[in-house]
């Protein structure tokens, strides 16, 4: 939600091209609070564009529903300032009522138990998908509800561009490959696979991409490696991801910019018919639709292939997660729980819609995507829809992740270091996290 060696950072990041002032959003209110009377409180959420849009609506709408509770928008910065103001804030006592924070081992690490008001008790928790549950749940309790929607690590590509050279959307590598071969003898200028190394999260997602892949073969790779039983370097299935990000360099592939290209140079070309294909995570979306309103329609989305085209499937990052810390009492806390509840409804997600083009699929029963919903996210649901057709990324079943990645996958995109030799270096690069998290086997 942002792209760090896990996904939850992939999520923060992905999207985040502005950085804007901390804002107020209107109020947000409550009809039945203490007595009637008034009660203020603060969400704080990211500063990216659509995470302020989204929440201002969120603010707008619940307050049109609960007129007597304000609820005041702040922004943070994405990324590790961001994490470190949200630990801070916890640790010491000065968290703002509500916020908005990643999910999986993110969440893990803010000591959820210590911090986080549990939501167990509250009637909507029956209604939220049982993978996002598993993001944002220590120890049994449920500490989160969803914001915003699933997100895919996949490939967007050009319909244009597919529809010119008749090609069909690929279920294995090879067949993507093959694509990329047709793409290249065509000509026109047209890159087959876009990278964007300017901005290094997003050299990950041929690994962290795949995992639906590797889940796929190894089932109990997760629980393996987080027990340090398994690696990278050593799994065939999960060293795939470092092998194809190699493949892509030495075929010719790329664009020619990829070291200095950044997300927003990546989109432009993606949208114009410059690239063809874009892994990349579906959080995008939304901004270069944006910015190119055709893209709506002429992007499509598909799953990062393996090799068997009968588990082909979709690895999923969750939304992002709202919560209540323990700091928020009395009559702050029985209105920041009537936040949570509205987020967590067909008419919070009605409110996300409006904001803003979904991510993907929403956590929560009885939400809708938009008709208009841009066509690389309606492409999501049919992967969700089917059962085994989508994982978790691996930072949503493991603690297990180390901040080099980025860095190691830049350079294996780019030629400079072998895909083995990367993965083994990433090994290395988890232990130290491991270790301070005090995981057995480590």
């Amino acid at each position: 939600m942002r792209f760090r060696p896990g996904a939850s950072g992939l999520a923060l990041v992905a999207v985040s091209s502005l950085v804007l002032a901390a804002c107020s959003a209107g109020s947000l209110g409550s009809s039945d609070d203490a007595g009637g009377g008034s009660v203020e409180i603060t969400y704080l959420t990211t500063n990216q564009d659509q995470d302020v849009k989204e929440a201002e609506q969120l603010a707008k709408d619940f307050h049109a529903k609960n007129p007597n509770i304000t609820v005041k928008v702040e922004t943070r910065p994405g990324g590790t300032e961001g994490d470190n103001l949200i630990k801070t804030r916890l640790s010491t006592g000065d968290m703002v009522d509500v916020f908005n924070y990643n999910t999986g081992s993110l969440f893990q690490a803010i000591a959820p138990q210590k911090n986080l008001v549990s939501l167990n008790d509250q009637p909507y928790i029956g209604d939220l998908d049982e993978n996002f549950k598993k993001t944002v749940t220590a120890d049994g309790q449920v500490y989160g509800v969803p914001v915003g929607g699933f997100m895919g690590g996949a490939v967007l590509y050009n319909i244009p561009v597919y529809t010119k050279l008749g090609l069909k959307v690929p279920t294995t590598w090879a067949e993507f490959m093959a694509n990329n071969a047709k793409i290249k003898a065509a000509g026109g200028g047209v890159a087959p696979v876009i990278q964007t190394y300017g901005e290094t999260w997003t050299s990950q997602l041929f690994v962290l991409g795949d995992f639906h892949n590797v889940a796929a073969a190894e089932p109990d790779f997760a629980d393996k490696y987080t027990q340090n039983q398994a690696k990278y370097a050593t799994s065939p299935a999960a060293l795939k991801g470092f092998e194809h990000t190699e493949a892509v360099h030495d075929a010719g592939y790329e664009n020619k910019d990829f070291a200095s290209a950044k997300l927003p140079d990546g989109l432009k070309m993606l949208a114009t018919g410059k690239g063809a294909h874009y892994p990349i995570l579906s959080g995008v979306v939304a901004n270069m639709v944006a910015t190119y309103p055709d893209a709506a329609k002429t992007v499509g989305l598909f799953a990062l292939p393996g090799d068997d085209a009968s588990k082909n499937g979709l690895t999923l990052w969750t939304p992002g997660g709202i919560y209540i810390p323990k700091t928020t009492t009395g009559d702050k806390l029985d209105a920041a729980k009537k936040f949570a509840a509205f987020v967590a409804s067909p008419d919070g997600c009605k409110s996300q819609n409006a904001a803003g083009a979904p991510t993907g699929p929403y956590a929560v029963k009885g939400c809708e995507l938009p008709a208009d919903v841009p066509q690389a996210i309606k492409d999501m649901q049919p992967y969700l829809d089917k059962p085994g057709a989508s994982s978790l990324a691996l930072e949503f079943l493991s603690p297990v992740k180390g901040p080099s990645l980025e860095q190691i996958t830049v350079e294996v995109g780019s030629g400079i270091r072998k895909a083995k030799d990367g993965a083994a270096r990433y090994d290395e690069d988890v232990k130290k996290q491991a270790q301070q998290l005090g995981l057995a086997g480590w």
